[in-house]
C-alpha cells in the first residue's frame, strides 16, 4: 500500500491518510463584513477527504486583513459561517484547522479600520502593492507596534483561537510565513527594534512564541500548527542569519508539544532545512510546496515527512486523494480565477465522478 493512504498521528488526531491541503487564499468572502460565503462551505466540503485541510489564512483581528475579500475570526457572524464550513466538512468524515493569518505592513489603509497605517515590528516599507477594491496601490509607511500594541495583537490571536475552536474546528495553525506580521517580527531585515522584540535571535522569535503560547492557553498544544518557510524572501522579507533564527525558533518548540510544523521550502536555500529542521522537532512534521504524488511518496518513504501538503493540485482537484488512487490525470489549476469572486475555477472542478456520469 501506498505509504500516502497509511494513517497518521498528528495532535491529537489519528489521521486516514497522509494528504494535507495547504492554506491558499481564494479571496471569496465578503469584503465588507469578512464572512465567508456558502461558496467557501461547498469549496472546504468538496475537499473533505483530505486528511487534513489547512484553511485559507483568516485575519484574527481588524489590522490583519491583508487582501480583498479575505475572511475573519473577529466576530460572531464570521465565526456562524464558519462554523457552517466546519459542520459540512465533519459531515463527509474530514478534519480542518484554520490558519491565522496577519497580514502586518502587507496591507494598504483601505483595509484597516479608520484608515489607518498598517502595522509591523519597524516602520520599514515593503516594496510593491497591495492588490486593494480600487486596484493595485503602493505599500504604505508602516505604524511600528508599541509594546502595549504587541500585547494586544498576541490577545488577538488568543481570541481568535477560541472563536476558531467555538466555530468547530479542529485546530489552528499560525501562519508565521510568507512575509506576514510573525515573520515580519522574526526577520532582521523587517525587525529593527531596540526592545525584547528586536536584536537578537531570541528577542526578534519572541512575538512567534507569545503568540504560540497564547494559542496554546486556548486550545492545547496538540492542536496547534506552526508554518515556517525559511529564505522564502517573499513580500520584502530577508533575515541576515536565517539557519541561526530557524533552528533557534524549532528549539523553542520543545515542551510546547505542537500537533506539527509545517515547512514549505520556494526554491533553492543555503541549507536543506529539511534535514536541519526535522530532528529538532517533536510532533508530526509536515512537507509543502511544488510536491507531485511521486515526490510525495519519496518523502514519505525515506521518513523525511509524517505528512505532505499540496497547494494547486487540491484548488483544482477535490477528490485529489481519489485521483491518486487511480492513477487518474490532474486537473491543471487556472491561475486566472485564483482570486477572483464567484463560482468559476472555485468550485467547478470536476472530480471523478462527474466524469463518470457526463
Amino acid at each position: 500500500m501506498s505509504k500516502l493512504f497509511t494513517p497518521v498521528r498528528i495532535g491529537r488526531y489519528t489521521l486516514p491518510n497522509r494528504l494535507v491541503m495547504a492554506p491558499m487564499t481564494r479571496s471569496r468572502a465578503d469584503d465588507a463584513t469578512g464572512v465567508p460565503t456558502g461558496l467557501v462551505t461547498t469549496y472546504y466540503a468538496q475537499r473533505a477527504d483530505a486528511g487534513l485541510i489547512i484553511s485559507e489564512g483568516v485575519y484574527p483581528s481588524a489590522t490583519g486583513k491583508g487582501y480583498v475579500r479575505t475572511p475573519g475570526i473577529i466576530d460572531d457572524a464570521q465565526v456562524a459561517a464558519w462554523k457552517q464550513v466546519s459542520e459540512a466538512v465533519h459531515a463527509k468524515g474530514g478534519r480542518i484547522f484554520m490558519q491565522l493569518m496577519h497580514s502586518g505592513r502587507i496591507s494598504h489603509p483601505s483595509m484597516q479600520p479608520g484608515g489607518a497605517l498598517p502595522v509591523a515590528p519597524s516602520a520599514i516599507n515593503p516594496q510593491g502593492q497591495s492588490w486593494t477594491a480600487s486596484g493595485p496601490q503602493d505599500y504604505a509607511l508602516p505604524h511600528a507596534l508599541t509594546g502595549a500594541e504587541i500585547a494586544g495583537v498576541v490577545e488577538d490571536y488568543r481570541t481568535a483561537t477560541r472563536r476558531a475552536l467555538e466555530a468547530g474546528f479542529d485546530g489552528v495553525e499560525l501562519h508565521s510565513a510568507s512575509g506576514y506580521l510573525p515573520e515580519q517580527f522574526l526577520s532582521s531585515g523587517s525587525n529593527q527594534r531596540t526592545d525584547e522584540y528586536g536584536g537578537s535571535v531570541a528577542n526578534r522569535a519572541r512575538f512567534v512564541l507569545d503568540v504560540l503560547k497564547a494559542m496554546i492557553d486556548e486550545a492545547g498544544g496538540d492542536r496547534i500548527g506552526l508554518k515556517i518557510s525559511p529564505e522564502m524572501n517573499f513580500n520584502s522579507i530577508s533575515d541576515a542569519t536565517p539557519q541561526e533564527t530557524y533552528t533557534y525558533l524549532v528549539d523553542q518548540l520543545d515542551g510546547l508539544d505542537l500537533a506539527y510544523l509545517h515547512v514549505a521550502l520556494f526554491g533553492p536555500t543555503s541549507v536543506d532545512y529539511h534535514a536541519l529542521l526535522r530532528p529538532r522537532f517533536k510532533g508530526a512534521y509536515l512537507i509543502g510546496s511544488g510536491l507531485n504524488q511521486a515526490k510525495a511518496e519519496a518523502i514519505l518513504s525515506h521518513g523525511k515527512a509524517d505528512a505532505t501538503v499540496f497547494g494547486g493540485a487540491f484548488l483544482a482537484n477535490p477528490d485529489l486523494p481519489e485521483r491518486f488512487r487511480q492513477g487518474a490525470a490532474l486537473n491543471a489549476p487556472d491561475k486566472n480565477t485564483f482570486y477572483s469572486p464567484g463560482a468559476k475555477g472555485y468550485i467547478d472542478y470536476p472530480s471523478l465522478s462527474d466524469s463518470a456520469t457526463a
